[in-house]
């Protein structure tokens, strides 16, 4: 009773809104990735709330697309309607927010196809012609109308008038005129800088709290300014109000009540998860940095029992199948065969003391740390192949700390495609990488990957911009890479670049006996005083 009670007053912080399947709010045991949707990094395991940096995958959708056609339940689209402000500016490197609100209807399908979502510019709502009564019909089977950049008045009044139907409303850098709703009940904006503030219209206590969470969730993520948390502010309206979907305390006090007990007692382990506790949804930086300054042996196999073994938590995920990336058929005029593509992540090994540099990557939190290194190498098993990632975090108590992790690679069926896994801090992550594109000099590199670490629920997909130096291509690549990049389904304008300017002495190094490049020959000594 004693386990009991103390496990309890621990972790029912962390577990008393349980997620539903697929839920992306509240407090839960998820998987941080690395790589450009986190930056080629591998992924801790953290105990948090994590925000999508790669969509959740959910029970019911896994079952949904291993169903037959004649057998499965087709739910009904979730139809969302997007306004943005014509001519308007978005902060992602100016990028017009009519392209980046199109962007994010293309990658809500990669989540789920049922995901339908139109964009318009406000000035639609000034004509007087079929394209105004077409907006007007989709709004009047609209889920979710998302307002972005909108400050003509004229517009403003026609959708005060013609949005009264839409159950979700939200506004984001438009008139304080447009009232936001969630669920059917209005959101009122009290101060500069936060979308959503103060909640009326609800009459029940628990609703309130429920809608304060997707307040914040949601206003937090918009304010992180990427294309990635754009996707997200609309999953969670999805998941809380058109999708919605103690036995988990209970499956880890039966199965796992040493590993809790140890963490109780463990003062690394208990300020993990009650640092984890304390961060927000989204913060993603926040979440990993705990994790960082107090990783344990015991935090490792609370979470290797808890959601491992026994899945507490009872997620689900699996890889992404979307986007279909194909990977470089030749390099150097030649067809590139399974050995050549091993040599490519082996890169400059050998003539340098690693095989890449990451240069820039897709996720904002992740992107912020410094000096990610990458090591390729074949192991002295036949046959076998490996990849570690070392990386520097800034821990709480502002030191700056080297990380590296190790995953097992193996050849895909076709050349330049492999499968990665790694066990993290306790939990399983599964991976599959595509080479998008090696220039012939080895100058720069695109590394696509999509992936899931299953029992913590998460999916996700992402590329890897590398170079020897962590130096961005010249201009004379930058067609050949914005090709590659748009193979991935990805825009440059997301691309966050990494900071590899003070990275002194990393732990690098591989173990003995490994063996390099097949062959490769690595001619060129210009990187050699990098």
């Amino acid at each position: 009773m004693a386990l009991e009670a103390a496990a309890t007053l621990l972790l029912l912080p962390l577990l008393s809104s349980k997620p539903k399947p697929g839920s992306y709010l509240s407090l839960r045991l998820r998987t941080n990735r690395f790589a450009t949707s986190r930056t080629g990094l591998l992924p801790p395991f953290t105990i948090l709330p994590l925000p999508l940096r790669r969509a959740a995958v959910s029970k019911e959708e896994v079952a949904k697309e291993t169903e037959s056609s004649s057998t499965a339940v087709t739910e009904p689209p979730v139809r969302i309607v997007a306004l943005v402000g014509q001519g308007s500016l978005s902060p992602l490197k100016n990028a017009p927010w009519l392209d980046v609100m199109l962007h994010t209807a293309k990658r809500l399908k990669w989540v789920d196809e049922g995901y339908e979502m139109l964009v318009f510019t406000d000035n639609v709502c000034q004509a007087d012609d079929e394209s105004a009564m077409g907006l007007q019909r989709e709004l009047s089977r609209a889920d979710i109308l998302i307002i972005v950049a909108v400050t003509n008045q004229e517009s403003v009044m026609w959708i005060q008038t013609n949005s009264k139907s839409v159950q979700n409303v939200i506004c984001f850098d438009s008139s304080p005129n447009v009232t936001n709703r969630l669920g059917g009940s209005y959101v009122h904006t009290e101060r500069k800088g936060s979308i959503f503030d103060k909640i009326v219209g609800f009459s029940e206590s628990k609703k309130i709290n429920d809608s304060e969470e997707v307040v914040r969730t949601v206003s937090e993520a918009w304010e992180r300014h990427n294309s990635d948390d754009i996707r997200f502010c609309l999953l969670v309206i999805i998941n809380a109000y058109i999708r919605p979907g103690f036995s988990t305390l209970n499956c880890m006090i039966k199965n796992c009540g040493p590993q809790i007990l140890n963490c109780l007692l463990d003062p690394n382990c208990r300020k993990a998860l009650q640092c984890l506790n304390q961060c927000s949804p989204v913060d993603q930086v926040c979440n990993y940095r705990c994790i960082a300054s107090y990783e344990s042996p015991n935090l490792e196999a609370f979470s290797l029992c808890v959601l491992q073994k026994h899945n507490c938590l009872e997620l689900d995920a699996k890889i992404p199948e979307k986007p279909r990336v194909a990977p470089m058929v030749k390099f150097q005029g030649k067809d590139l065969c399974h050995e050549t593509a091993e040599d490519l992540f082996v890169g400059w090994l050998g003539s340098l003391n690693w095989s890449w540099r990451v240069v820039a990557g897709q996720n904002p939190a992740y992107d912020q740390f410094p000096c990610q290194y990458q090591l390729f190498y074949r192991g002295k098993a036949k046959g076998s192949f490996w990849y570690e990632p070392v990386f520097q975090v800034k821990t709480l108590e502002g030191k700056m700390v080297w990380r590296r992790r190790r995953y097992r690679v193996k050849r895909g069926k076709i050349p330049g495609t492999f499968y990665f896994s790694v066990l993290d801090n306790g939990v399983v992550s599964n991976e599959f990488w595509t080479i998008v594109d090696v220039s012939d000099d080895l100058g720069w590199g695109l590394f696509h990957y999509s992936g899931a670490a299953r029992v913590a629920g998460q999916s996700y997909t992402g590329a890897v911009l590398a170079s020897p130096d962590g130096a961005y291509p010249n201009d004379r690549e930058r067609g050949k890479l914005a090709f590659a990049l748009e193979k991935c389904g990805i825009k440059e304008w997301e691309l966050y670049t990494v900071d590899n300017c003070s990275c002194i002495d990393p732990p690098l190094g591989i173990p003995e006996g490994s063996s390099l490049h097949s062959i490769i020959k690595i001619k060129d000594k210009k990187w050699a005083s990098v």
